[in-house]
């Protein structure tokens, strides 16, 4: 099953059903035509439909009648009452695919009251700009076809692995949530810039191109990253000093703990 020539649907249009809305039209995977979402805030889904030319659909029912794949972006807390209000209109001709955090497949199809062909993913939002990267849990009940369907789609807006579900509330903690940290990392870097004479504009472009470029040399090089760092460590030099301040201020704990609080609270999440 290719997603191409298939009518795609956002159930919810929030930060991330936004992301992979705007990552799948600029890619031009999937026509606008064939793109459709709810909300339940009329306004923001009118400005969203307006934004990026797709259909705007008030009613969840009509939307998941109309379409063959289904992303179910709402939030964890109310995905139960939304499954099973268009539990009537799911049937083996449909593929949905959550980016709940946190929501097992299981409790998915729990909620849903009935057997479904299901795929849970966890996209980040550098899909925005096509630089976004997905984990896909296999699953079971699916058509020969749909796993690589969600990886098409997904491959459209970023980089996709594919995993066991069991890893999934890990990939929420770090790449699901990392955009965050990162963000605290660029604006940290900047007001380190500002505090040391930059003006601002100046110190965040060179924050941000810094954290990109860094990123793009791990990605194209395969070198770890332990080895970049020795590359710009000169003995007794400015990067040596710099890294010092970050161990004394406890900065890789700190990442590693993010990811762990975070994980652990996709798993709380999944478990309400």
């Amino acid at each position: 099953m290719s997603i191409k020539g298939k009518r795609v649907a956002f159930l919810g249009a929030g930060n991330m059903g936004e992301a992979l809305i705007k990552g799948l039209t600029q890619a031009g995977l999937v026509p606008v035509a064939s793109i459709a979402a709810s909300d339940p805030r009329g306004e923001h889904l009118a400005e969203i439909a307006r934004r990026y030319g797709i259909h705007a659909v008030a009613d969840n029912i009509a939307l998941v009648k109309s379409a063959e794949v289904i992303i179910l972006a709402v939030k964890p807390q109310i995905m139960g009452a939304v499954l099973k209000e268009v539990a009537g209109v799911v049937d083996e001709g449909k593929l949905l695919i959550s980016i709940a955090a946190g929501v097992a497949t299981r409790k998915l199809r729990e909620q849903l009251g009935k057997p479904a062909r299901l795929i849970r993913v966890m996209p980040n939002t550098p899909a925005l700009v096509l630089e976004g990267v997905t984990a896909i849990a296999r699953a079971d009940g699916l058509k020969p076809g749909d796993l690589e369907a969600a990886q098409e789609l997904f491959a459209a807006v970023g980089k996709v692995v594919v995993l066991e579900e069991s890893a999934m509330d890990a990939v929420t903690g770090l790449s699901g949530s990392g955009p965050a940290y990162v963000a605290i990392a660029i604006e940290a870097l900047a007001d380190g810039g500002v505090k040391m004479g930059l003006d601002r504009a100046t110190a965040m472009t060179l924050a941000a191109q810094t954290v990109l470029g860094s990123a793009r040399l791990v990605l194209d090089t395969g070198v770890h990253p332990g080895q970049l760092k020795d590359m710009v460590s000169s003995p007794g030099g400015t990067t040596i000093a710099g890294i010092a301040a970050l161990e004394d201020g406890g900065l890789r704990r700190a990442l590693i703990q993010a990811v762990e609080r975070a994980t652990l609270r996709s798993r709380e999440l999944g478990a309400s």
